[in-house]
């Protein structure tokens, strides 16, 4: 991902890191505290190890995660006093962890899922979790909503109650024939296209709908300072309805499948929509850094946001964005594989498949799992190693899944032909190569099943993570057999290292890695293991639902830290009230995305022809008229465009005109004038042009903009990663060749690279500006209120801090003096714009700035020409400015990092408050 500006900072960085780092330790402390007490509550008893031993069958298994969900685990961990006040975390899921039957108008039966989010939640002690999620019935009556939501009071468990039609447009419909299909590289729906594509808009607006409801019941239930924990693409609409509901509520999301790469994501219709609303999040989370990394560029791709490597950021709020691998609670299949149950599945097990290598795959019947091709390539494997036929057996463990489906049906005969075929053509009357099972196995039986395997074939075509290879590596402690795993399951990530990579669309390279790991000998087979086994056993669920949380409330933490240096919004109230009071104001306005129409709106596909040529919103003529027509108001347009554009917009009004950053000026009732110093260098345009020239002809949609004081390049309708590799080389070519030797600055902008002329600020010219504006209006009395209101680049905000009354006066004087150096025009030369005297200070004034005023009866006119210049006063008689209280008020718009005092969101926010200027003013 780029580079990010705002962790630049290192006192953040390492802050963030060093809290972190701490929490990990603070967690370990915990952790150990509570194994202590159990094991010494235990020790001594005589059924200790036959209890534990025992929990971990299914039904007792249930019970223990019935226990936690009803708060008794949690109960014992508050007598360890560690912590004594802990945190609440809702965790929000389409699905909650348990499912309900009904059994009477007002009776519910409960039966607890154990599902791999229940088992990593279990490990996260300080946080007294509840869950809010749709039981999975359709519960129309209040009578039964309210039964069921009692029962599941008692499981800490909270309802959604979802109808029939919601749940086939949002569940069946958006989430598992869209998303899901998408998000694993399938594709949008190809059969029956039109009528698909006809039904998009109604399944997301059902979505929408669902995701809503949801919110509706989090607000009913969060408490100030509670965690929000958002799960899986059911889900991605969610933080946007939670943060309209409460801004400060501690949100993070976690996607358990895949994310596609950008172009894969663009496709969908509510691409932006959906992006959009997980960015509200304060954390969002991933299984991968690919994954994570698709969603960086999807939003810059698709959303034109700044991509950083510490997420998205939009508009100065910066969105995280991280990896959190998940893991498995590895335990509970250490001590099953203890269990007398268990070791008699496992010598059965050794028993029945005595003189054969067991291989086994364990899949839910599903397209992006790679059964079929798993099987084929061990077809190919037995044609060119007879040797193997009768000294191998591959058990196959498919799980049924959406058997109504027709493609799933297709499926599943598809994979009955080929294990037939191959059943039929390698077997024998005693054996056959393939054991294919259409169901699921006990956690007993699979741990077993697990135990006895010499290699595990994981061929998944594309998989969020496959817990299996994790299961299967924690069942192998003794056998220390081999994975086989597709390198496109998110578990390749972490188990990469030990397990054979494959990649399952290669049927030779997979028949070949089964042959190698067949063969593997006994030393590398216990090299392998222990990598892998070491991660399985460290890197468990807990601590994956630890370290999320705990990132999330760092995230929310470092946010604020980053808040406290973002200017508050405009006192617009305020703003108005002193300009009421005032009797000599001054207003300077920026043009660009300050007065323009927003060109970025939400759901509209950007036009570059019509978002180049600016135009003047259309709601501000009126509001600009009334201001104009105000004789105690001075309006100034200060914009980097070229005059042309400025008097295509303003030149109906009554204003004072600042273009190419305030080096030509004219009153609209006036000819341009230069305020350009005489012996300004330019000889260094025809080389940039060039460079400019050559990388706009090499990088689509990217186009520069000649003025007379500078180059600008711009690429922010180009490729943004392909901009950004093109900015920098230019800038590289730059700094070596053309301006090496150049009395230049090279300013970047967001997507633009800005040559111009050394000392051409907007700010440099604020002094001249001032200067003509005191000797037009023959003022004899200080401008006591100023408004500046501007989307200004980093390079042109000493505009802001010129009328700051808080700078020392001598290093103002030295800034100054800096800025116009070689500066020769007649007004730069003015004793008084360059003498620490103009940081006079008065009682008066109450320490508010005042600026010495040349004096206009030594000035003459000069009206001749476009390129006119005044000549120079000779006498100080008055100051300029007397900003009396607290009348100055700059404002940046749609910029957070800024040396504004104050922020406005975007230009229909300059618009509504000019609009109420105007108003209050008439």
């Amino acid at each position: 991902m780029p580079g990010n500006q705002y962790n630049g900072n290192s006192t953040l960085n390492s802050g963030r890191v060093g809290r972190l780092l701490k929490i990990r330790e603070q967690r370990r402390s915990i952790r150990s505290a509570y194994s202590n007490e159990v094991t010494d509550n235990h020790r001594g008893t005589e059924p200790c190890e036959n209890d534990l031993r025992t929990r971990e069958g299914d039904s007792l298994n249930n019970s223990f995660i019935e226990q936690y969900l009803e708060g008794a685990i949690a109960e014992g961990y508050e007598k360890l006093d560690v912590r004594p006040l802990r945190q609440r975390l809702l965790v929000v899921a389409n699905r909650l962890p348990v499912s309900a039957v009904r059994r009477g108008e007002d009776s519910w039966s409960l039966e607890i899922s154990a599902g791999g989010l229940v088992t990593a939640l279990l490990g996260v002690k300080e946080f007294e979790a509840k869950w809010i999620g749709w039981a999975g019935v359709n519960v129309p009556d209040e009578v039964g909503q309210k039964a069921l939501t009692e029962a599941l009071a008692e499981k800490r468990c909270i309802p959604v109650f979802l109808d029939e039609e919601i749940v086939h447009q949002y569940y069946n419909g958006y989430c598992n024939n869209i998303l899901w299909p998408l998000f694993h590289y399938l594709g949008l729906p190809q059969e029956d296209r039109l009528a698909t594509t006809r039904s998009f808009q109604s399944q997301f607006a059902a979505y929408k709908k669902a995701n809503q409801m949801f919110a509706d019941v989090v607000n009913q239930h969060y408490e100030e300072g509670d965690v929000v924990w958002c799960h899986d693409y059911h889900l991605m609409y969610l933080p946007k309805c939670l943060k309209e509901y409460n801004n400060n509520m501690k949100v993070g999301w976690f996607l358990h499948t895949p994310f596609p790469s950008s172009e894969i994501h663009r496709t969908l219709p509510s691409r932006s929509d959906l992006l959009r609303s997980v960015l509200a999040a304060d954390l969002v989370g991933f299984h991968t850094y690919d994954y994570a990394r698709h969603f960086v560029s999807a939003c810059t791709r698709i959303l034109g946001l700044e991509g950083t490597p510490e997420g998205v950021e939009d508009q100065g709020r910066l969105t995280r964005v991280a990896a959190f691998p998940i893991g498995i609670d590895s335990d509970r299949f250490i001590r099953a594989l203890e269990l007398t149950q268990v070791q008699e599945h496992i010598k059965e097990l050794k028993e029945r498949f005595a003189g054969r290598k067991v291989m086994l795959g364990v899949d839910r019947l599903d397209m992006i799992k790679g059964i079929p091709q798993k099987i084929l390539a061990f077809e190919k494997f037995l044609e060119e190693n007879s040797v193997w036929r009768d000294k191998v057996v591959l058990l196959q463990i498919a799980v049924p899944t959406r058997t109504d489906v027709p493609e799933y049906q297709k499926l599943t005969s598809q994979v009955h032909e080929i294990v037939g075929r191959i059943n039929g053509r390698f077997g024998t009357l005693t054996a056959v190569p393939i054991h294919h099972l259409d169901r699921s196995l006990d956690f007993h039986a699979l741990c077993a099943l697990y135990a006895v395997t010499d290699v595990a074939l994981v061929t998944s075509l594309r998989d969020g993570m496959n817990l299996v290879s994790y299961e299967f590596v924690a069942c192998q402690d003794s056998k220390k057999g081999v994975l086989i795993l597709s390198e496109f399951a998110g578990a390749a990530q972490s188990l990469g290292a030990g397990a054979i990579l494959v990649n399952p669309w290669n049927i030779t390279e997979v028949a070949d890695s089964i042959r190698q790991a067949l063969t593997m000998s006994p030393e590398e087979r216990e090299k392998r293991h222990r990598h892998n086994f070491v991660h399985v056993t460290t890197h468990t669920a807990q601590e994956w639902a630890e370290t999320f949380v705990s990132e999330l409330d760092d995230t929310v933490i470092e946010a604020q830290l980053r808040t406290k240096q973002v200017p508050p919004a405009l006192p617009e109230e305020d703003a108005i009230s002193r300009y009421l009071q005032s009797t000599n104001r001054l207003l300077i306005l920026g043009f660009n995305a300050t007065l323009t129409e927003p060109a970025d709106t939400p759901g509209r596909r950007a036009d570059q022809i019509k978002e180049m040529e600016l135009k003047l919103h259309p709601e501000l003529k009126e509001s600009l008229t009334a201001l104009c027509s105000d004789r105690k108001t001075t309006i100034v347009v200060l914009s980097g465009s070229d005059r042309k554009t400025l008097d295509d917009n303003f030149g109906e009004y009554d204003m004072w005109l600042a273009a190419e950053h305030g080096m030509f000026l004219r009153l609209t009732k006036g000819e341009w004038m230069t305020t350009m110093p005489e012996h300004l260098n330019m000889e260094w345009v025809d080389s940039v042009k060039h460079v400019f020239e050559y990388f706009t002809e090499r990088t689509p949609r990217s186009h520069f903009e000649r003025c007379e004081t500078s180059l600008v390049w711009n690429y922010k309708y180009a490729d943004v990663e392909f901009g950004r590799l093109q900015a920098r080389d230019m800038l590289q070519h730059l700094w070596t060749g053309p301006i090496s030797n150049a009395s230049v600055d090279v300013v970047q902008g967001n997507r633009s690279v800005e040559v111009r002329a050394v000392g051409v600020t907007k700010g440099a010219a604020i002094d001249r500006i001032l200067g003509e504006i005191v000797h037009s209006k023959s003022m004899t009395t200080p401008i006591d209120y100023v408004l500046c209101i501007g989307h200004f680049l980093g390079k042109d905000e000493d505009v802001y801090t010129f009328f700051e009354p808080e700078l020392p006066s001598d290093s103002l004087a030295v800034a100054r003096t800096k800025q116009n150096d070689g500066l020769k025009s007649p007004i730069d030369r003015r004793p008084s714009m360059k003498l620490p005297a103009i940081r006079s200070v008065s009682k008066s004034s109450q320490g508010k700035a005042q600026r010495p005023l040349l004096n206009p009866e030594k000035r003459t006119a000069n009206h001749g020409c476009g390129s006119g210049r005044r000549p120079s006063a000779e006498k100080i008689s008055w100051n300029v400015l007397d900003l009396k209280g607290d009348n100055y008020f700059s404002c940046a718009v749609g910029r957070t990092r800024t040396n504004a005092r104050y922020l406005l969101g975007s230009s229909d926010d300059v618009v509504s408050f000019l609009m109420k200027l105007a108003n209050a003013s008439t």
